[in-house]
């Protein structure tokens, strides 16, 4: 299937090969309807997967994958004990035969039925799939209405990657101080009135990646790690997976109504990608952007200009040999290309301060990076990382200033997506200093919307991670105290005393990260790493290298050990990881993620919520399905 034509495949198709409708037979364990669906056992399973909650009319792939190769005169499908086909709307495709990528040697074959651009009525479904030969699986999905009216005309979704309570805690320290046990100012968003607990966890790990958890608030379905707005089937072409229409498309298909994304990170990257992208794997960079030129995106903008430009263009930054897959291998421009269907395409802070403000833009296209752009600390204070490179990188409070201007000029709205991707990626690294000046950025960014959104009572605003980190604050470190090691400058419980970093500029940023006194930022998973305990003021700290490689794959580390060039500072302590030898940088956490709303619509936001009820609120305020497609 042509990637750049994914709307295409929502359409009904007539099939290649039909099903009959032979009798039911015996029971498969519900045991292994959820294996199958989990993407590593050989069974039969359903997707949309069961207890799947959809929204009426929303566009789905179904599918069923059978254990093996299966005739298909031996098999029936019904949904609430009629032919699939008739309540579906759809006669499907029977696959007798493929490859299957949940098998080590792809030497299992299997068959599946497929019927694209399925949409249902509301009401509740019981799928059934049997086999003459006593196999069977069963799924339930509830099909919610849409709201009858709607209660937003826009909607800006914030997502802290991997913002942890301990990134608001700290950040709230750094940027509006603390005296007494009294903050002296709050957050932008610790004000919003509504909050919720996120349950992050997707179908096949309890421990998710930002591609399933986004795309679970982008689609309102839980997905499998690595995949993006889709169901992991068997199938091996990571294009060939049922889909799950997104939030983006739904805007695109039923409203005038526009989109925006804006991150910090590469645009291609998991989290931007997930309000219109399908893959089964996030890797597939080069498929992202095609799938970005025909999404019709309103505004794009953030890093990751090396997917966009020809193989002949020289690189500002040298791409490490793990990230070549990022790199196009053609001579293609797909900047020109984006610039062919209207957008602007300005590439420095100054350029998209001139694009925004220019009447006309109504479509934009903002690359400030070859790769991820650099964090607040090292961009606003230290001036290390690659901003030597790249000198004119816009911030994500530019960005999202600008983007808001570009899409309030549609009298119909817009949905908006901003990521403060860095927060995720330097906790990683295990770099809790540039977390949280990253965390201190993205509240500025919530500030510039809440401040757009003042005088209306049209916007709803919300502020939360898709997974969070193992990232705790457990005191100070106090380097006036002498000692052999830095462990017993560590302040706990009453020797805990108030840091002193200077006082913020007007950006809420200490313009000198080392302090005397300064927060003991903590992660619960490594690997091994030497500990400082202190900020890295030379650029982002790289705490491991690679020290066994496959000899059948030199590009495939086996085993990380801590960097040695960190080991003779003074202050440094090897740390023994408590992660798998082949783990190069700190992973995510299971915690739930805290989220903070306002606005109408926000009211939705209480107690414990799965993360695909995010998707159902935002739909329910826009009320999206309400009206007929235009």
């Amino acid at each position: 299937m042509d990637t750049a034509d994914y709307s295409a495949s929502f359409m009904p198709t007539r099939p290649v090969m039909s099903i009959p409708r032979p009798r039911a037979l015996a029971a498969l364990s519900l045991l292994a309807l959820v294996a199958g669906a989990s993407f590593g056992a050989r069974a039969a399973a359903i997707y949309p997967i069961d207890r799947a909650e959809m929204l009426a009319g929303a566009r789905f792939d179904f599918r069923v994958d059978f254990a093996g190769i299966t005739p298909q005169s031996e098999v029936t499908v019904t949904v609430n004990g009629e032919p699939y086909d008739a309540v579906l709307g759809a006669r499907g495709r029977y696959v007798g035969e493929e490859p299957d990528s949940t098998d080590a040697d792809k030497n299992q074959p299997f068959s599946n039925l497929r019927v694209p651009g399925v949409a249902l009525k509301p009401g509740r479904y019981e799928v059934k799939a049997t086999t003459r030969d006593g196999e069977s699986a069963t799924a339930t999905w509830t099909v919610y209405a849409p709201a009858a009216k709607p209660k937003a005309k826009n909607v800006i979704l914030f997502i802290g990657d991997g913002m942890t309570v301990a990134n608001r805690t700290a950040a709230r320290i750094l940027s509006k101080g603390i005296v007494q046990g009294k903050y002296t100012g709050r957050l932008s968003f610790d004000d919003f009135p509504y909050t919720a607990l996120i349950g992050t966890s997707s179908v096949d790990s309890i421990a998710t990646d930002s591609a399933n958890s986004m795309s679970a608030y982008t689609t309102g379905h839980k997905g499998s790690v690595n995949g993006l707005g889709v169901y992991a089937s068997k199938s091996i072409d990571p294009l060939d997976h049922p889909k799950v229409e997104t939030i983006g498309e739904l805007v695109k298909r039923l409203s005038r109504k526009s989109v925006g994304v804006v991150t910090d990170a590469e645009v291609e990257d998991a989290t931007p990608a997930g309000i219109f992208v399908h893959t089964r794997q996030r890797r597939e960079y080069l498929s992202i952007v095609d799938q970005f030129l025909a999404s019709g995106v309103d505004v794009l903008m953030g890093g990751g200009s090396v997917s966009f430009v020809p193989k002949s263009t020289p690189l500002r930054v040298p791409l490490a040999a793990a990230d070549a897959y990022k790199r196009r291998s053609d001579e293609r421009d797909v900047i020109a290309d984006f610039a062919a269907r209207g957008y602007t395409t300005p590439r420095t802070a100054d350029e998209l301060a001139a694009a925004a403000a220019a009447p006309g833009t109504r479509r934009l296209l903002g690359l400030f990076h070859e790769g991820n752009l650099d964090g607040a600390l090292d961009r606003h204070v230290l001036k290390a990382g690659t901003v030597e490179q790249f000198p004119q990188q816009p911030d994500l409070t530019q960005m999202t200033r600008d983007a808001l201007t570009v899409l309030s000029r549609n009298p119909d709205g817009f949905v908006l997506l901003v990521e403060a991707g860095s927060i995720d990626k330097f906790s990683h690294r295990l770099d809790g200093e540039r977390s949280v000046y990253d965390t201190v950025l993205l509240s500025n960014a919530v500030q510039v919307a809440k401040d757009w959104a003042a005088t209306r009572n049209d916007t709803l605003i919300i502020v939360t991670p898709d997974h969070t980190h193992p990232m705790s604050l457990i005191g100070d470190i106090d380097e006036n105290i002498s000692a052999d090691e830095a462990r017993d400058q560590v302040g706990t419980y009453a020797k805990a005393k108030f840091p002193t970093y200077p006082k913020p500029n007007a950006d809420g940023y200490p313009e000198n990260v080392l302090a005397t006194r300064h927060l003991d930022i903590v992660y619960g998973a490594h690997p091994d790493f030497y500990d400082t305990y202190s900020p890295k003021t030379d650029g982002p700290f790289e705490p491991t290298e690679c020290t066994k490689r496959d000899p059948k794959d030199a590009a495939k580390c086996l085993v990380y050990g801590a960097n040695p060039k960190y080991a003779n500072l003074p202050r440094a302590q090897l740390r023994v990881g408590n992660l798998p030898h082949a783990e190069e940088h700190g992973v995510h956490a299971v915690d739930d993620g805290v989220l903070s709303a306002t606005g109408p619509g926000a009211e939705q936001f209480h107690g414990f919520m799965e993360n695909t009820e995010v998707f159902k609120a935002m739909v329910t305020a826009l009320g999206l399905g309400a009206r007929p497609p235009r």
